[in-house]
């Protein structure tokens, strides 16, 4: 079977084809990054314009480069939440138009669900059950994987995601949109020690998040300590090295909790290098293995909404013919493929 995933939640236009056979036959992936520098962050209405000019031009170009036709396809899947209403309307109301216009079934994909699987896009795949740690812009949170489709949420931020605190701390040192990657960059001319941030919410019990207060003290920091080149370094080596603590400690506590010593990391703060590092330090220590998609799907991509509709499409989940957006959307309210 061959899907057709479309993904416009955010700011990404990502088209992919994936054939359970064959594995991943065509990516096409657009960013609005430069559509969205100049205002330091994701505008709304002009993600949801963009999306519009471009998912039709990359399926075509995915047809192309999996040299195949609109009759190769058996199923169109598309993200239908969580996400940007306006963005998320226009994948949805395109896939499904699609989907009908080819005769074809429809399949609505939960963006997290997506990433949470990203991982088995490579050949060295986690076996059932595992702990996903999803960090990105939008969510952070630990869940349990006993299947597809059967996650329980073991901790999430009660504010700001981990990848928002990066961005925002990026932004208050002057760095460019998007910030996190460049505060990563950053971070490595910094000079360890010179700064302490607190580890929020780690000397509580619980899984859950918050990385507000965190930001905030970047933020005191970089207005009483100044804004010189190596201040600036400094400040983000000490912001980078919290986040990443926290998030180590936040999955050692749910890989004892549970008992599994398999762990997913997914989303755009996978990609972080020093995070990686820290993360494969603990499942070492752990005896355990860690997973990660490759750097190209950790952000938002088409590949893994062409996967997990692939998966959704074989437990017959399919969508009715009614256009619905979720911007709010519960991971653990989605049905196991199992069922």
């Amino acid at each position: 079977m061959r899907v057709l995933g479309i993904e416009t939640s955010c700011d990404e236009t990502g088209i992919a084809i994936y054939d359970d056979e064959k594995g991943l036959l065509s990516h096409q992936l657009y960013s609005q990054v430069a559509i969205h520098a100049d205002y330091g962050g994701v505008v709304p209405e002009l993600a949801s314009r963009d999306h519009v000019r471009k998912t039709i031009p990359l399926i075509k170009a995915a047809l192309v480069e999996a040299n195949c036709s609109k009759d190769d396809i058996d199923a169109i899947a598309y993200t239908a939440g969580p996400g940007l209403v306006g963005a998320l309307l226009v994948g949805t109301s395109i896939g499904r138009s699609i989907a009908y216009a080819w005769g074809k079934p429809a399949v609505e994909v939960h963006h997290m669900e997506g990433h949470l699987l990203a991982p088995m896009l490579e050949e060295d795949i986690p076996a059932f059950p595992f702990i996903a740690l999803l960090v990105s812009g939008g969510h952070t949170m630990l869940v349990q994987v006993d299947n597809i489709g059967e996650y329980t949420i073991l901790g999430e931020s009660v504010d700001d995601a981990a990848g928002e605190a990066f961005d925002k701390t990026a932004k208050l040192l002057g760095l460019d949109y998007p910030g996190g990657p460049r505060l990563a960059k950053l971070a490595e001319q910094g000079v360890p020690g010179r700064f302490k941030f607190p580890r929020p919410m780690t000397n509580k019990p619980g899984l859950d998040f918050s990385f507000s207060g965190l930001k905030t003290a970047a933020a005191n920091t970089i207005r009483a300590e100044g804004n010189d080149a190596q201040t600036q370094a400094d400040i983000a080596h000490a912001f980078q090295q919290a986040v990443a603590d926290t998030l180590v400690i936040k999955c050692r506590r749910a890989l004892e909790q549970t008992g599994i010593n398999r762990l997913v990391v997914a989303g755009g703060v996978s990609a972080n290098t020093y995070l990686r590092e820290k993360l494969q330090a603990l499942m070492s220590a752990q005896k355990g293995q860690v997973f990660y998609p490759r750097t190209e799907f950790c952000t938002d991509n088409g590949a893994m909404i062409a996967f997990a509709g692939l998966q959704r499409l074989k437990a017959n989940q399919t969508a009715t013919l009614s256009i619905k957006a979720k911007p709010r959307w519960s991971l653990d309210t989605l049905e196991s493929v199992n069922a």
